[in-house]
């Protein structure tokens, strides 16, 4: 970018977070933020609802593994499809069928549908649903990526905006399943699940302020080809490869929230609004954080500072794990996502700046498939380790892997550890 176009210094507030005089990128805020509450909101439910129709712990993870599947099938494909095409449109594609997908989950939760199909049915209905949302997660995670790096365009302002974006997202993991919670203590899973399809309706007008952007990869080549370019990227990047692993493992170890329903029920006895408050709890943390690096942005040793995050979530879920407490339980999982917010900047930060431009959806796809890998095969995971050694026990097995991850990872991948965000932008300038 030539230095005419580079963003004035001003002080202040605006001074350290330019990005925000963006136009189009508070538009893709606002979607990144209505696009994680209400799917926050509507897996919140999900799990809720599959734990109340069953009783059966296993039944939870199989909710997670319905969404992996597609979400780690499609990736590729996706990534080649979003690279050849239009990112905005893309993207409004994905919100239509997130529409189509909550009215139908919605038509699941009537009374007379319930009645009209029985439980079994129903069950077997929403994993179908779920294993759809996954379709759409597999081309939504690419599309947004894309559209970030178009809309930001200036790569200085990667990091700024990443954090931003985080927030958003965050924001919405956090109010997503507070605000289930309180709807399934007053009406039910009805109300929330309404509430999940007016919201994904209003995010077609925010995505209408966004100006259609450049196809920027242009030349043809075989699709089998184009499929791998993004695995070989990756594998062919240290850094990346590390901080993507370090964060699938842990999740997939760490992860806790699939057994929130069964702590609710069985180790907690809290009600509906503790079940959202325990739900919601990661995301408080997690904003409380991204809310500091808005005004401390995280520019030193970040490889670093990404190994001690990690290694203070896995702590935090031990102790969760252990806990009896409400309390506690919520404080500890409140620190566990203040940990992965530090997690989040730096991986997606590493994987904005190291990636180029053309091969955006591609790359992204292959981030998909790790991030599918670890929290919806984390939910599988979860499920069936309390099913065969009780709930405590794998919630803290879970969380002594993790540590065993991180200090492999720590010595297996010195290239994350002295990885630093103004190298990579000179070398990119």
């Amino acid at each position: 970018m030539e230095e005419s176009e580079s963003v004035p210094e001003v002080s202040g507030f605006f001074g350290k977070n330019p990005v925000l005089k963006n136009r189009e990128f508070l538009s893709f805020l606002s979607i990144r933020f209505g696009l994680l509450f209400s799917l926050n909101m509507q897996v919140t439910i999900i799990f809720y609802w599959v734990y109340h129709l069953t009783r059966d712990k296993l039944s939870l993870g199989f909710v997670g593994l319905a969404e992996v599947i597609p979400a780690v099938g499609f990736s590729l494909l996706a990534g080649h499809f979003v690279d050849l095409n239009e990112k905005r449109k893309m993207l409004m594609f994905c919100i239509i069928g997130y529409i189509f997908l909550g009215a139908s989950l919605f038509t699941l939760t009537t009374p007379l549908s319930l009645g009209e199909l029985g439980m079994k049915t129903t069950l077997y209905l929403i994993y179908f649903f779920v294993f759809i949302g996954g379709i759409i997660r597999s081309f939504m995670g690419p599309s947004v990526f894309s559209l970030f790096g178009l809309v930001v365009a200036d790569r200085k302002l990667f990091p700024n905006g990443t954090s931003w974006s985080s927030m958003a997202a965050q924001t919405g993991g956090v109010l997503g399943p507070l605000v289930a919670g309180l709807m399934i203590a007053l009406d039910g899973v009805i109300l929330g699940m309404f509430t999940v399809v007016i919201i994904q309706i209003l995010l077609l007008f925010p995505i209408l302020h966004i100006k259609s952007k450049p196809i920027l990869k242009t030349e043809k080549e075989p699709i089998l080809q184009s499929l791998s370019q993004g695995i070989k990227f990756v594998v062919k990047t240290p850094a990346l490869l590390g901080a993507q692993m370090l964060d699938m493992f842990s999740v997939l170890f760490g992860g806790a929230v699939a057994l929130l329903p069964v702590y609710q029920v069985e180790i907690l006895h809290t009600d509906e609004v503790g079940f959202g408050l325990l739900r919601s709890a990661p995301g408080i943390g997690a904003l409380l954080t991204l809310g500091l690096l808005a005004f401390l942005p995280l520019r030193t040793h970040p490889g670093k500072k990404l190994f001690i995050a990690v290694t203070g979530f896995a702590l935090s879920i031990i102790i969760f794990g252990l806990s009896t407490n409400f309390v506690l339980s919520f404080a500890m999982l409140l620190l566990s996502g203040m940990f992965d917010a530090v997690s989040v900047v730096v991986r997606s930060t590493i994987l904005q700046l190291v990636t180029p431009d053309h091969m955006r959806g591609r790359v992204a796809a292959v981030n998909t498939m790790f991030v599918s890998s670890s929290n919806e095969l984390g939910d599988f995971e979860s499920g069936v380790m309390a099913h065969w050694l009780g709930t405590v026990r794998a919630v803290v097995m879970g969380g002594c892997l993790t540590l065993g991850v991180v200090a492999v990872t720590f010595f297996s991948a010195p290239q994350l550890r002295e990885f630093n965000f103004d190298d990579e932008e000179k070398k990119k300038a």
